[in-house]
């Protein structure tokens, strides 16, 4: 590999993420960006690649790109984030016969949550809930655990909430909103069993990112080559709709504040 190659790292939580790099490699190579990819099996081993240099950028998770940010003291090449990766939001689920009308209701209650490391069903809800004044300590918490490493990628542990909430094993749960979305589109929630009580305030997901280090001028050929995917465009049309996006756009830093909290929060992270 030639040194004006740029080295990616993707975590491979799915069958598909292999196949959206190799296409996403060929439009970049097709447009003046030379770069391949190392796919690694958990968040932890493609954080420690990335800071021992090992690899130039990283497709990151939330909780993984604050624990990049707080180890690089806070120096990060942010280069650019899906459209779908802004203003996500969790859902606070819960079954229409548990009488569960306010937050307050949930005192008393069981309280479905993903995998210890999943941001968006776990670490942000319980963050939230606690903002907005539920004292946790009056749940019954039920933690699905799924695929550690991954930080909720896929997103197992929410199809076990959204079960758990139907079956009657719950009477509420924590799902991203795409997550949700998605299964509701697709038939596999029963509105007439399960309503949304409370829907959380709005944070930032995956980032691709890189160290200082990383040469200025690749980082703008890159993010120039992303930015350039167009919806209307059928060949860039098929990359957006593998990552469930209509298009690239520049990275922000100040979406990832809450779960900065939440992690200070919640000690032991």
């Amino acid at each position: 590999m030639s040194d004006a190659t740029i080295l990616l790292g993707a975590v491979a939580h799915d069958t598909k993420v292999l196949p959206y790099w190799e296409a996403m490699r060929e439009y970049l190579q097709a447009n003046g960006v030379g770069i391949d990819f190392a796919l690694y099996s958990s968040y932890e081993r493609q954080v420690e690649a990335l800071l021992g240099g090992h690899i130039d950028l990283a497709w990151n998770g939330p909780l993984a790109h604050v624990r990049v940010k707080r180890r690089a003291e806070g120096r990060l090449v942010l280069v650019a984030m899906r459209d779908t990766d802004r203003e996500f939001t969790t859902k606070i689920l819960v079954r229409r016969n548990a009488g569960i009308g306010a937050l307050s209701d949930l005192h008393g209650k069981t309280l479905a949550l993903g995998s210890r490391d999943s941001a968006q069903a776990r670490i942000l809800p319980l963050f939230f809930l606690k903002r907005a004044g539920v004292d946790l300590a009056k749940m019954t918490l039920l933690p699905f655990e799924h695929d550690a490493g991954k930080h909720g990628d896929p997103p197992q542990s929410e199809l076990d909430i959204l079960a758990a909430v139907q079956d009657g094993r719950a009477d509420a749960g924590a799902v991203g909103g795409q997550v949700f979305q998605t299964e509701l589109a697709a038939g596999r929630v029963d509105p007439h069993r399960v309503e949304t009580l409370w829907t959380t305030p709005s944070y930032d997901h995956h980032v691709l990112e890189a160290l200082p280090s990383f040469p200025e001028a690749k980082a703008q050929a890159l993010q120039r080559a992303l930015l350039d995917l167009r919806w209307n465009n059928p060949k860039h049309r098929r990359l957006l709709e593998m990552e469930g996006a209509r298009q690239w756009i520049a990275a922000r830093e100040d979406g990832h504040m809450h779960l900065e909290a939440a992690l200070d929060d919640q000690r032991g992270w």
